[in-house]
């Protein structure tokens, strides 16, 4: 069997790399992304409570939105009594379907990423064109309601096609959070020109944690932080950055958020050592002090 390289980027020992700091000489680097997701009632795809029931699936689809309703408003309101920074994950069909919960958001001054249009389609199963307009849709919708359009991308289903990278790039997006396979923001090479990964977790996410792996609120949370007490320690050789993914629907019940909260309460103890930021602001940050290589990745 050939083994196909990967054409984005190439392989990088986090040991062999130049050293550096995030703002104030911190060494490691903190975000929450939130998703705030859409889904069709009664037709295609999404993260499935009830497997193997046909639609329409009431069950389901209303456990999805109990975070538009209900879940995302509490976890606007733990966020503002901890006086931290939301990355949230949009759906732009949220616009349409919710514009009191993303108003809400914006207004905090969150930073909002296009997450497409629906997690009820993935681009990778589109046509390149498909995909194309997709994308311009969505960075349409968030740029006519914010002022100002995304600089950051996370495909639904975090499933990006083949040529998601090259159609971001070329819309003008700075960075894409699709890809989990470092601790550091890494360039990639696009046909539009150099796109930055900045780190993503697939492993401190409530989908495979919770859904998946039938964890409770409490592991995720001890999980969660134990991931942050580790890689605060590691930080000392390199500078890191953690991100924890929730989704309104699943932290959002009501006895998850209460063992999230226990996250957060640990985090903000060690406020002197940790910036407690957004992925855009990683991405800029990075990009600040290590421009584009030659040939648009690391090595």
């Amino acid at each position: 069997m050939k083994i196909e390289g990967n054409p984005r980027f190439g392989y990088s020992s986090i040991v062999s790399r130049p050293d550096f700091t995030w703002p104030d000489g911190k060494r490691l680097a903190v975000y929450v992304a939130l998703c705030v997701e859409h889904f069709s009632y009664g037709t295609g795809m999404g993260l499935a409570y009830s497997p193997g029931l046909s639609h329409p699936n009431s069950y389901n689809w209303g456990w999805r939105e109990y975070g538009n309703r209900v879940g995302g408003w509490r976890l606007i309101g733990l966020f503002e009594e901890q006086k931290l920074p939301l990355t949230v994950l949009l759906n732009s069909s949220c616009y349409e379907h919710c514009p009191e919960l993303v108003s809400a958001f914006s207004k905090r001054g969150d930073e909002i990423v296009a997450h497409g249009y629906t997690n009820s389609e993935h681009p990778n199963g589109m046509s390149e064109e498909e995909e194309r307009k997709t994308i311009e849709k969505v960075t349409k919708a968030i740029r006519e309601a914010e002022g100002k359009p995304p600089a950051g991308w996370m495909s639904p289903g975090a499933h990006p096609s083949r040529h998601t990278e090259d159609l971001l790039a070329k819309a003008g997006y700075k960075y894409t959070l699709d890809w989990p396979m470092d601790d550091q923001p890494v360039w990639m090479k696009t046909d539009g020109g150099p796109l930055l990964s900045v780190p993503y977790p697939h492993e401190v996410n409530d989908v495979p944690m919770v859904i998946l792996h039938d964890g409770t609120g409490q592991a995720f949370a001890d999980m969660a932080i134990d991931n942050f007490d580790e890689m605060l320690a590691q930080s000392e050789k390199q500078p890191l950055a953690y991100g924890i993914t929730i989704h309104t629907f699943i932290v959002g019940q009501p006895f998850r958020l209460r063992q999230f909260r226990r996250v957060l309460e640990h985090i903000q103890k060690h406020n002197d050592k940790v910036w407690f930021t957004t992925a855009g602001n990683i991405a800029d940050h990075y990009a600040g002090q290590f421009p584009p290589p030659a040939g648009g990745s690391n090595p």
